[in-house]
């Protein structure tokens, strides 16, 4: 009715060809049966006009809302033209009217919007597969029969049955039976695990081979497949710092698109030969074309699908902001016990001292650390396994130091040489002994009792198998590793050597940690990396907090990240997903933001003089369409992510020399220092602390360690090391 007959002359019946009234009442009602149906376009974009907040709903409603005006006059117009009798005037004015644009900007970004939420709705894939993981029902034992009842209704202590095959409905502890479990939907390692009498289960895996018989632990929202969807759903809802580039943006946009429409409006009808409705034909393509729909799913589309992606491999970040932090990390620092090892050291050495004989001194030492929870009083426990153990009363534990009580009326302390030193003499011949322990990598643990030392028990907590992949991968990504250990400096640096780690702070405190991380900050975003209770503090206070998924459950619920199983290497995995979810966030905002720059211009007819390119009104609406469904379908790419080994990781590595430096008293001397460094040819920047004694000096070229040591100690301060 529109273009075909009007423009391009396709046939209609002779009742409408010959009365131009009749094509234009046509073409009102449809354009009104389209707009009625799409109300909710005019609803929300003119109260936002009317509370002087105009959003994205406004510049499509005034869009259409102005073309089917302008077309109702034009309309009127006809009718009083024949009135008089001038039939071609009137047919001349269906070229005036755009009922069409009103219809087809409704029409088309309806469309879009039905595209993009096709696209969006595969984001959320990660979430519904596992939902789809956990079974329905579950078969329970109750007053000895077998019962099958919806998983709902399993409740904690139930004991409940699993057969080979079938998926597991809740989180438990085998009782009975053995068998593989397929745990990748949660964790995402490939290999079955093994599950025998005591082995933790968890709800949504796959029971593979044997047939198990378990107990209910954690049952409904409590499960981890249940924390693990809660998260996600949480996180993608969230709002990451960097949207808060697009709020902004919007914030004046709406008006401005507005401003230019109405501007674009007034020029071509001062200035243009086409008449009132071909200037009114460029407002609205300038308000159609620049709807900044591309603008705000910038960010949440690939958030959400950022977050499955994490999901799929068994890493969950709690919130937006975490996802982007992770990305931004220039330093992780990896808590030792646990995290680093194995977290389950085992007694090596048993050295006594005096008169006391190696059964008490095991036997003694046991009955000390019975009340502890420490990873190396568990060690001495499995240790002294089966001996009848002494009555302790008084218990008390020292944290960082070790533990005090009293056994049959006398004193007695174990813990490291700065607790026992307080209470017993130690001598050099004990101190070189426990120095050549820590030299292998163990921890000695001493002992006395009224005032005398008894004797040495020493452990070793054995590495895992991917820690030093792990640092590796993250040196090639050009992030910086420390670790954060309460043991000693001589047991944390061995260990550190075999994991390939050169920046160890030893023998401090859970309430140091915390400390460190602030200074460590200054350096740039940290990622701190933890399981126990005592990574707590240093979880919060770390830009970022990761916490290993068996850990305790303090450690995880102060993470911001949650790793749910025990490997390492999805440390630097959870980073790389957050960069690429960056670069994607990023390009979705150039793409938006390119488009509107070439669009706006381009539909206000700034081209038309220059090149001859002019845009219609349905096209830009079907051009911020696409923009829309271009920037969803730029952020799902992310679903292909894949991080096979550090050869994938494109991030240049920056190499890197830390200076130890004496001399240094306050921030003046920190500056004099970090701009002597700075204006060495090679060195991109310098990071100096005082405090530290240490200016960490990262190079975009070899720099000799001579040069940095000649420059630093010219300025009158002494260097003492280049590593």
């Amino acid at each position: 009715l529109s273009m075909g007959y009007v423009m391009w002359g396709f046939p209609l019946p002779e009742a409408l060809s010959r009365n131009p009234i009749a094509i234009g009442l046509l073409e009102m009602l449809f354009a009104a049966a389209v707009m009625i149906i799409n109300g909710k376009f005019f609803t929300s974009g003119f109260m936002g006009l009317v509370r002087r907040a105009p959003n994205m709903d406004t510049l499509v409603a005034l869009g259409s809302f102005a073309s089917f005006a302008y077309s109702a006059a034009v309309l009127a117009v006809m009718g009083d033209r024949l009135v008089f009798g001038d039939v071609f005037g009137a047919h001349h004015l269906l070229h005036e009217l755009y009922f069409e644009s009103a219809a087809m900007i409704l029409a088309l970004i309806t469309v879009g919007k039905l595209l993009e939420a096709r696209a969006k709705g595969r984001t959320t894939d990660a979430i519904r597969a596992l939902m789809d993981l956990t079974p329905k029902t579950v078969t329970v034992i109750r007053d000895g029969a077998e019962l099958t009842v919806p998983a709902s209704e399993v409740l904690k202590g139930d004991v409940f049955l699993v057969r080979p095959g079938e998926n597991i409905a809740v989180d438990g502890i085998v009782l009975e039976g053995e068998s593989a479990v397929n745990e990748s939907a949660l964790t995402g390692e490939s290999l079955p695990v093994e599950k025998t009498r005591g082995s933790r289960v968890l709800g949504a895996t796959s029971n593979q081979s044997g047939f198990l018989r378990c107990e209910a632990t954690e049952v409904g929202e409590d499960t981890v497949i249940a924390s693990v969807i809660r998260l996600v759903s949480d996180a993608a809802a969230s709002k990451a710092p960097i949207a808060k580039i697009a709020d902004r943006v919007s914030g004046f946009f709406v008006p401005v698109v507005m401003g230019i429409a109405a501007l674009a409006t007034v020029l071509w009808t001062i200035f243009g030969d086409g008449g009132f409705g071909y200037a009114l034909a460029r407002g609205v393509s300038v308000l159609v074309i620049s709807c900044p729909c591309a603008l705000g799913l910038a960010t949440p589309v690939a958030i959400m699908v950022g977050n499955g992606v994490g999901a799929r491999r068994g890493i969950l970040f709690k919130t937006a902001e975490a996802l982007e932090l992770s990305g931004r990390a220039r330093i992780v620092a990896f808590d030792k016990t646990g995290t680093l090892t194995l977290g389950k050291p085992a007694v090596t050495d048993v050295i006594t001292l005096g008169e006391c004989d190696r059964e008490e001194l095991i036997t003694l030492a046991a009955s000390l650390e019975y009340a502890s929870e420490h990873p190396l009083a568990r060690a001495v426990m499995r240790y002294a396994e089966g001996r009848k153990l002494y009555t302790v009363s008084g218990f008390e534990t020292k944290t960082g130091f070790g533990v005090i009580g009293t056994v049959g009326g006398e004193a007695c302390y174990g813990g490291n040489a700065k607790l026992i030193s307080e209470v017993a003499e130690i001598s050099d011949e004990v101190s070189e002994r426990c120095h050549e322990l820590s030299s292998a990598g163990k921890t000695p643990m001493l002992f006395a009792r009224g005032g005398r030392l008894l004797g040495i028990i020493a452990v070793r907590d054995e590495l895992k198998a991917d820690s030093a992949e792990t640092v590796a991968l993250l040196g090639d990504m050009g992030i910086k590793v420390v670790m954060l250990t309460g043991d000693n400096e001589r047991t944390a640096n061995a260990i550190a050597s075999e994991v390939g780690i050169d920046r160890v702070y030893s023998g401090i405190l859970p309430a140091e940690k915390e400390r460190i991380l602030g200074e460590l900050s200054e350096e740039g975003g940290v990622v701190m990396v933890g399981d126990g209770i005592n990574d707590a503090p240093a979880l919060t206070r770390a830009d970022v907090g990761m916490a290993i998924g068996g850990g305790t459950d303090v450690a995880i619920d102060s993470a911001d990240v949650v790793l749910v199983g025990d490997s390492l290497s999805e440390v630097p995995t959870a980073i790389a997903i957050s960069r690429a979810t960056l670069r994607n966030i990023k390009q979705n905002l150039f793409w938006a933001f390119i488009y509107n720059i070439i669009g706006i211009p381009l539909a206000a007819g700034v081209f038309i003089p220059l090149l001859g390119w002019e845009l219609s009104p349905m096209f830009g609406a079907a051009a911020m369409s696409l923009s829309s469904f271009t920037v969803v379908i730029n952020a799902l790419r992310l679903n292909f992510f894949k991080m096979k080994n550090k050869t994938d990781i494109k991030e240049k590595k920056k190499m890197t020399k830390t200076m130890k430096i004496k001399g240094m008293m306050c921030p003046h001397c920190e500056a004099r220092v970090k701009s002597t460094l700075e204006g060495i040819a090679g060195v991109e920047c310098a990071e100096v602390s005082h405090k530290r004694g240490e200016a960490v000096v990262t190079l975009t070229s070899e720099v000799a360690s001579s040069t940095l040591s000649d420059a630093v100690t010219a300025q009158g301060y002494e260097v003492t090391e280049v590593r």
